[in-house]
């Protein structure tokens, strides 16, 4: 039995090692594909000093609105030890119904299967009012400055303007069509050091001991509680990652003490009110000690695509293909939809999540298929939709 164009696709696409920031030929892979059916299309290299530079793909079909855009990324951790694998990680091999590889399901597959469903438009409909549109990096799973935050600068001052967008996370828990991502949490870290005073154990009087006040500040934030959560948000919640003294002494008061800790946070928060929150807390529960708290820079902020026609729509679309009807969420990590959504309002939806970033990560050929039909019927009734009007 032949396999799809959307899988095809996966598997040529598994097999670019692209391990951030190499790309490997996997635009290549893409460009190729959708230059094929008449899609233009645009490779921009972007540096800034101290990162890699990135290679990102901008491709499009037709003008004006409505413009549809996807966006995803090529990129891929690394794999690990290869002799830990079924197969080879960027084999790409087939077996008891799924495909295998790094990149399968975070994002290697949905990015296949959005082409494939929008060159199978193209082919059925030719050429329609509005735009189809890519915008791929491979910068997402690096520190996400020369990809998706400068591509859409790019598109914006060459004059592009985005409608609506889907993002090709892995964003289904356990099967296809049971989750979509309406926005995410942001995400806040932050080190804190308690200086003190190091002194011999026998001699509390002349040492100030940090470890008991990092104890107290740990306990407060830790038990602090920041919100109750809001309409599509869980509560947020702060977690300690790390706590060290350093001290290999049993005789000896050791003369600082660090910990670090990360907060995903809701759409009660910006940065600021919440940095002022936290030092608020640190403050009550150490007011004389001499602490230190730093909060490394931070792009990741809550955001939120409040459901309405075009949530409907893809609602509905996963509907009709699944039989599912995708339960709206804000879980999880950051991804690249947190600057996308400066631009337009987006979704996330893609395949399952149960294996990304693991040991041999795979994706079910049955849900690559799946999706692209999902996708085909997104773009099918977007388009008929805005004739409509």
């Amino acid at each position: 039995m032949s396999e799809s164009r959307a899988v095809a696709l996966t598997r040529e696409l598994i097999r670019c090692p692209s391990v951030t920031p190499a790309d490997a030929g996997a635009l290549d892979v893409v460009e190729k594909a959708l230059k094929a059916v008449g899609f233009e299309t645009h490779r921009i290299v972007f540096s800034a000093p101290g990162t890699p530079d990135i290679d990102n793909l901008f491709a499009k079909i037709g003008s004006g609105a409505p413009h549809l855009a996807f966006a995803g990324h090529t990129d891929v951790v690394p794999p690990g030890d290869p002799a830990r694998w079924r197969f080879e990680p960027f084999a790409a091999e087939i077996s008891d119904g799924r495909v295998y590889g790094r990149g399968a399901s975070d994002m290697k597959g949905a990015i296949a299967a959005f082409v494939a469903a929008a060159i199978a438009y193209v082919e059925r409909r030719g050429p329609q009012q509005g735009t189809v549109s890519l915008l791929i990096t491979g910068d997402e799973e690096g520190v996400s400055i020369n990809g998706t935050v400068k591509l859409l600068e790019w598109a914006r001052a060459r004059g592009e303007r985005f409608d609506h967008c889907i993002v090709g996370e892995p964003s289904n828990a356990s099967t296809l069509g049971d989750m979509i991502k309406i926005g995410r949490r942001g995400s806040l870290s932050g080190r804190i050091r308690v200086i003190g005073k190091q002194g011999h154990v026998a001699y509390p009087q002349r040492a100030e001991n940090p470890a008991p006040i990092i104890a107290r500040i740990v306990s407060a934030l830790s038990g602090h509680e920041l919100d109750k959560g809001t309409t599509h948000f869980e509560r947020s919640n702060l977690e300690f990652s790390t706590i060290d003294i350093g001290n290999p002494a049993v005789n000896v008061i050791p003369g600082e003490a660090r910990a670090q800790f990360n907060v995903r946070f809701n759409d009660v928060w910006t940065h600021n009110s919440l940095k002022e929150r936290i030092l608020q807390v640190i403050k009550e529960a150490a007011p004389t000690a001499n602490v230190e708290v730093e909060f490394p820079p931070s792009n990741a902020k809550s955001f939120i695509t409040k459901p309405g026609a075009f949530t409907e729509l893809v609602v509905d679309a996963v509907r009709q293909v699944t039989g599912m009807t995708p339960e709206l969420s804000t879980t999880g990590g950051t991804s690249d939809a947190r600057f996308i959504t400066n631009y337009c309002p987006v979704l996330e939806f893609g395949l399952t999540n149960e294996t990304i970033h693991a040991v041999d990560e795979n994706a079910r050929v049955a849900d690559i298929d799946g999706l692209c039909a999902v996708y085909a019927r997104i773009i099918e009734r977007y388009f008929d939709s805005a004739s409509a009007r």
